[in-house]
């Protein structure tokens, strides 16, 4: 469903109006569109900073130069500059004091950034510095990023923020290439974390990076699942597309669509974990990328909810996913450097009225994916969720208008998310360049002002 205010704010005319009349004017967002290329960046104006003491500003380097952009530095900033995307590494901070760097890097430039820029810093992870200051000027970055993303966000534009574990350092290239691309339109004011534990892999390609995967997608058939079956395609992967035998048909067109295998399969029969499995191992000799996409709202009031809709709820949504892992890594269906990913919800961070079931469900995926994120680190599987924020889908259509323009509108860019933006970060969660991220929740919401 494509959104009114968007359509007028790209006619001057009619853009003056909303203006006057004290609508968001939303600017129309930048997609991909397409796989990934190997120099994002070529012929993009990039500002490189850091701090005293800054530990990844060697590798941000080689990364940036690998994009294809020649980075400038503050030395070379005018009046009449004007960036594509920026980069400033905060690591290395062993003092609140340090944070000036922020202020006097960024002060000067922000009316510079071009609508949709991309905006990342890089900091020390918060909970392994080296001392109590330390710690604090590595968690007030993140601070600083959510701030500076609801300032720029009406350009949509975008900050985020990549926490980097000591010795982890030589792991970013591939979440920097990810937030520095219009793959990452609609995450906005998040924090990931880049660890050192766990193997990665050999090869870590960034163009086709998933050519020889097998990926399984639930719920697959439409909306969200689709566009993650597309894209997972795009990149190289075959897509195993499951959905329930109802929407057989449908089913069917997708996974042709993709060049995919149908499977039709309700995940809450009791047999389905081990069919599952075994019809894995039988056909690709296992899997590389399992997506849990599969979901239900079932939305009541919890003085008028009935049993069966609160157990609907929970056992597709949470229940189910745990039977399936438990088959799948416990016989080793998942190959060795396999991604798992959840598809949690802004409703399982904040909680929404009417929705006790599937916030319950959602929250309990977080839980899931942060206890299980370090288990499997020996055979290099990582195990993330992603939790969408107001998505453009068939179920959002539906809504009450009024419902529908403040889901839209709550966020940074004043507008919602199409089901590409959730496919975008699946897609790259399921790379081998992700592989020093594991144990996240990243949200792809606009910068929602709902929740975390």
């Amino acid at each position: 469903m494509s959104d009114y205010l968007v359509r007028m704010a790209q006619q001057p005319a009619l853009r003056s109006v909303i203006k006057t009349i004290g609508l968001p004017t939303p600017q129309t967002l930048a997609r991909a569109g397409g796989p990934y290329v190997d120099t994002p960046l070529a012929g993009k104006t990039v500002l490189f900073g850091a701090g005293d003491g800054a530990t990844a500003s060697k590798k941000v380097q080689t990364t940036l130069k690998a994009m294809g952009a020649e980075a400038q530095s503050a030395a070379d900033v005018t009046g009449d500059s004007r960036f594509n995307a920026v980069v400033f590494d905060a690591t290395g901070m062993t003092d609140p004091a340090q944070l000036r760097a922020l202020y006097d890097f960024f002060h000067p430039i922000m009316r510079n950034f071009t609508g949709n820029a991309r905006v990342v810093l890089l900091a020390d992870v918060p909970e392994t510095a080296d001392s109590v200051p330390a710690a604090v000027a590595a968690r007030a970055v993140e601070g600083f990023v959510r701030s500076l993303a609801k300032e720029i966000g009406r350009k949509g534009a975008t900050a985020n923020l990549v926490y980097v574990e000591k010795g982890a350092e030589d792991r970013v290239a591939g979440v920097l290439r990810f937030f520095l691309s219009d793959h990452s339109t609609y995450v906005d004011g998040q924090p990931v974390r880049v660890t050192r534990g766990g193997k990665m892999p050999r090869s870590v390609p960034v163009t086709r990076p998933l050519d020889g995967k097998v990926a399984l997608v639930t719920g697959g058939a439409r909306g969200i699942g689709a566009a993650t079956a597309e894209r997972l395609s795009q990149e190289g992967a075959h897509v195993v597309v499951l959905d329930i035998p109802a929407d057989a048909e449908t089913l069917e067109t997708t996974a042709k669509a993709v060049g995919g295998t149908a499977l039709a399969q309700d995940i809450t029969d009791a047999d389905a974990p081990r069919a599952i499995a075994d019809f894995l191992k039988d056909n690709f000799g296992g899997v590389d990328i399992v997506v849990h996409n599969a979901g239900v709202t079932r939305d009541k009031m919890l003085a008028n909810m009935a049993e069966h809709l609160w157990d609907m709820v929970l056992a597709i949504n949470l229940r189910s996913i745990l039977a399936i892992d438990e088959v799948l890594l416990g016989d080793k269906i998942v190959n060795d450097h396999g991604r798992i990913l959840c598809l949690s919800s802004i409703g399982g961070i904040a909680g929404n009225a009417g929705q006790t079931n599937y916030g319950a469900t959602k929250a309990g995926l977080i839980g899931y994916v942060q206890s299980q994120g370090q288990k499997f680190g020996d055979r290099g599987i990582t195990v993330n969720a992603v939790a969408p924020g107001f998505i453009e889908t068939r179920m959002t259509a539906e809504m009450p208008f009024m419902i529908r323009e403040g889901g839209r509108r709550m966020n940074s860019m004043s507008q919602g998310g199409q089901p590409q933006d959730v496919a975008e970060l699946l897609t790259f969660l399921a790379t081998p360049g992700a592989g020093g991220v594991s144990g996240n929740v990243v949200r792809v919401c606009g910068q929602s002002l709902i929740g975390a």
